[in-house]
């Protein structure tokens, strides 16, 4: 079972080498049907030696290169026409997106509002309808228990007072 897998791996490997040669060959055909020299460098040589069968087994993996060697394009280029026809369209995404934000900020202020005031509404509410009993008598006070005393709570009565004598 295991030998029919290293004679697949050898296969494949020697496939690869095959392609490899016939790609080095045409390669040099080309540059001499130019006239160009070959100029080789230590470490392309080196990448191109083939280095064996990898301790995991995966024979299609290749060495791994770092990112400073690795050459990197510009990407492509748009025209003037289409990069001002997306910058004014990008301007106008902004715009509505910054009025949709004001919306919302304003809608959440007023509902604040609202809110505020009817708090207000009902604080004045509870204070007109509270029973109001004035304790003129301030030994009264001191004869009432704990319990008691906690439930007095101190007003300004001088307008419900005047109130309640002109009706």
């Amino acid at each position: 079972m295991m030998a029919s897998g290293i004679d697949s791996e050898a296969k494949v490997l020697s496939i690869l080498d095959n392609i490899k040669s016939q790609g080095a060959k045409e390669k040099t055909s080309d540059d001499n049907k130019k006239g160009n020299k070959k100029i080789t460098s230590n470490k392309k040589e080196e990448e191109n030696v083939m280095r064996g069968i990898p301790k995991s087994g995966r024979f299609w993996k290749s060495k791994k290169e770092r990112f400073n060697t690795i050459v990197k394009t510009k990407g492509i280029r748009l025209n003037f026409e289409k990069k001002t026809a997306l910058r004014i369209e990008l301007q106008k995404t902004k715009e509505l997106s910054r009025q949709i934000i004001a919306e919302v900020n304003e809608k959440e202020q007023a509902k604040k509002e609202r809110r505020r005031e009817n708090i207000r509404r009902t604080l004045e509410n509870k204070k007109k309808s509270e029973v109001v009993q004035v304790i003129s008598n301030t030994k009264k006070l001191k004869r009432m228990k704990k319990k008691q005393l906690r439930f007095i709570e101190k007003r300004d009565t001088t307008k419900t007072v005047a109130t309640n004598k002109s009706e």
